[in-house]
């Protein structure tokens, strides 16, 4: 599942100037193909993984695979960009009900430290390798057959899917539904990303009014009810005493600035390279090519040994800083830029940061976290990733947008000027996010949860 939701996300980024020419979206409003999907999968995450230890981890996957599946169908169909951008919110859904209980699965599987970075790291290398496929097969599909296809590709993968896991899948049986679930926290936290998001993207649109503003303070007062909400529940998706654990929210602080930058770089590069570079869709794909392969590389063969031997913090210093480079480069490059000399050595570098950076970053975010609260924790960090990737390609995309709009210059330098901006702007993120790590970041103690027996879904031979 976590390869079919990084090749729907990459194949998406390459395919967006098509559609954005075919839906008629604004140079800010075309991010809702993608944030449609991250505010949804944000909103709901943190339900869903409540939902997966109330009733198994393996029957909440298989529904929000299902889910998604669905949901393809309908982005495939979807004949205007307000239909789209619903089927994205339905495919966010999905998405949030199974990746919830992923990492999860992950911890309590290899609860030793070594074990888990091995485990980390290929969890890495396979979002990387739906990285490599989602950016050619887009470009291949795009070309070839049309946007809507990219959608459609979804659905025989999903059905493949779901039948391996029926047969694979561990079958935890959960707590049972009794215990409660707080529907009105999610509606709550949801309507306030989408909210805020919305509010962020029409800064970047011409003539945004006062409508930016009074959003942006609705998304506000959603916020507070969503933990005002936490306070007074009987089973909250958060319980507020989480929120009081400095490391947690240290951590994932540097989460969320990670997310926003990846996800902004993904969006806004794919742009650059077509409206900038001129490359068609295919092109793109394969110019973006050697970071998802750098990134699997290093995810795999490299970052879960360099962890095991210095421990997750230096590695992700290490990460960070190759990322602040590789953004800084992005934003040094000419209004006619070579992609031998200026675009394929920052692309390269940012590879390396990314496959170094994401198991560390993911590991620090679940340090210290008893074994009862690997699912929670699971999912509060899960949220800050998707809710960071929204935000920050929201801000991003309508500071390029708004750099763009008020350039003097020809149609290609205004672009390149806006595009410049938000990677500088992103080296500022990732920048944050190393000094985050570098001064308040002191690793804590790993705590070993006692491994979890499952029922085998297989009958068991004597």
């Amino acid at each position: 599942m976590s390869l079919m939701i990084v090749l729907d996300s990459t194949i998406v980024a390459v395919a967006v100037p098509d559609i954005q020419r075919d839906l008629g979206f604004t140079d800010a409003g075309v991010s809702w193909v993608v944030n449609g999907y991250l505010v949804a999968f944000a909103g709901l995450l943190l339900l869903a993984g409540r939902l997966g230890d109330l009733a198994g981890a393996w029957r909440v996957f298989l529904a929000g695979l299902g889910l998604f599946t669905v949901a393809s169908v309908l982005c495939g169909l979807a004949g205007t960009a307000g239909m789209l951008i619903a089927g994205r919110f339905v495919q966010g859904a999905g998405g949030a009900l199974a990746a919830a209980v992923v990492i999860g699965m992950i911890v309590r599987l290899f609860p030793e430290p070594a074990a888990q970075a091995r485990a980390m790291g290929i969890y890495s290398f396979t979002q990387a390798g739906g990285a490599a496929a989602g950016f050619v097969l887009g470009g291949v599909l795009t070309d070839a057959l049309g946007w809507p296809v990219i959608f459609l590709i979804n659905v025989p993968i999903g059905v493949a899917v779901g039948l391996a896991g029926r047969r694979l899948l561990p079958r935890e049986t959960g707590t049972g539904l009794g215990r409660g679930l707080d529907v009105p926290g999610a509606l709550l936290i949801t309507g306030g990303l989408s909210l805020g998001v919305y509010s962020i993207v029409r800064t970047g649109e011409p003539q945004a009014g006062p409508a930016a503003a009074v959003t942006g303070a609705l998304a506000v007062l959603l916020i507070l009810g969503f933990l005002l909400r936490q306070h007074t529940a009987a089973r909250p998706l958060i319980p507020l005493t989480i929120l009081a654990r400095p490391w947690l929210l240290k951590a994932n602080a540097a989460v969320v600035l990670v997310f926003a930058t990846g996800m902004g770089f993904q969006f806004l590069n794919a742009l650059f390279v077509q409206r900038v570079m001129g490359y068609d869709a295919l092109g793109t794909g394969l110019a973006f090519l050697p970071t998802p392969i750098v990134i699997g590389l290093v995810s795999l063969f490299v970052a879960p040994r360099l962890t095991g031997r210095l421990g997750p913090r230096p590695v992700l210093m290490a990460g960070l800083t190759l990322l602040v480079a590789g953004l800084l480069l992005l934003g040094r490059m000419p209004v006619s830029p070579s992609y031998a000399t200026d675009m394929l050595p920052p692309l390269i570098v940012m590879g390396l940061g990314v496959g170094v950076t994401v198991p560390s970053i993911i590991m620090l975010a679940m340090a210290g976290a008893a074994p009862a609260d690997t699912g929670l924790v699971s999912g509060f960090s899960n949220t800050a990733q998707q809710a960071g990737g929204a935000l920050g390609l929201s801000v991003l995309a309508a500071l390029a947008a708004g750099r763009t709009a008020s350039f003097p210059g020809p149609t290609t330098e205004a672009l390149h000027a806006g595009y410049t901006l938000a990677f500088q702007v992103a080296s500022g993120f990732v920048l944050t996010a190393l000094l985050i790590a570098a001064f308040a970041l002191r690793t804590p103690k790993i705590k070993t949860p006692e491994p979890r027996t499952y029922a085998s879904s297989t009958p068991q031979k004597h």
